[in-house]
């Protein structure tokens, strides 16, 4: 049996087949295909806060990329330019909450790493060209920004992508401090764009798209975790 990978989804308005502008949860196909590359069968969770009773049956999760997290996660208030959505906080909140008493493998990507972030006491800042001077982690709507992500040496995404890598980045908000967690990664300016917890079986989140650039071993890393954790369960 493959091992069973959540993977949280948007609720957006779109188009498709006959169908014009009506509410549908989706998330890039491309989150799909680097979970079943790696190995792993894709389950999507839509937003649901009613209960976190899914997470007993997924060997791993995947909180993907989208909207910014409500600042009241962090002890904030929202500023002119964040954009939120309430039903996906709820909701993976909850799921996150009970992967982590679960010790189930958990990758954070983009808005899921800030997710990860808020969980263990960080904060976020909530526009970075305010902070940084420049747009170069989200040059333009649609367009990712390339950059360079060094790894600290020892910890886990550099076992895993070595000193550095090239990344592909869309976010406007960042880790201000990362709370719980390590960071493990940075860009040239400083910016966090990788955190961890040691402490778990498998914890990572990162600030870019890995499955933009079909650099799978991130998903591997974490099908694998996730294959060890249910072997592990099973006895």
């Amino acid at each position: 049996m493959r091992p069973i990978i959540g993977i949280t989804t948007y609720v957006e308005r779109a188009d498709f087949g006959v169908w014009r502008d009506v509410p549908a949860a989706l998330v890039p196909q491309a989150y799909v295909e680097a979970v079943t590359v790696a190995g792993g069968r894709a389950v999507l969770l839509p937003p649901d806060d009613l209960d976190a009773g899914v997470v007993d049956v997924l060997d791993g999760l995947v909180l993907s990329g989208g909207a910014d997290i409500g600042p009241s996660l962090y002890g904030a208030e929202p500023e002119p330019l964040t954009v939120t959505r309430p039903d996906r906080d709820g909701g993976e909140s909850a799921l996150l909450r009970r992967a982590l008493d679960r010790d189930t493998p958990v990758l954070g990507v983009c808005r899921g790493m800030q997710l990860l972030v808020a969980a263990a006491g960080g904060r976020l800042h909530q526009h970075l060209p305010d902070v940084l001077g420049h747009e170069r982690h989200s040059p333009a709507p649609g367009v990712y920004g390339e950059q360079v992500a060094r790894f600290v040496p020892g910890s886990r995404v550099a076992g895993l992508l070595g000193d550095g890598a090239e990344i592909q980045c869309h976010h406007h908000q960042g880790v201000a401090d990362a709370g719980g967690l390590v960071v493990t990664g940075r860009t040239e300016d400083g910016l966090p764009e990788a955190v961890e917890d040691p402490r778990r079986r498998f914890v990572l989140g990162v600030q870019w798209h890995p499955e933009v650039g079909r650099d799978g071993r991130l998903f591997q890393a974490l099908v694998d975790a996730a294959r060890r954790a249910a072997l592990s369960a099973a006895g």
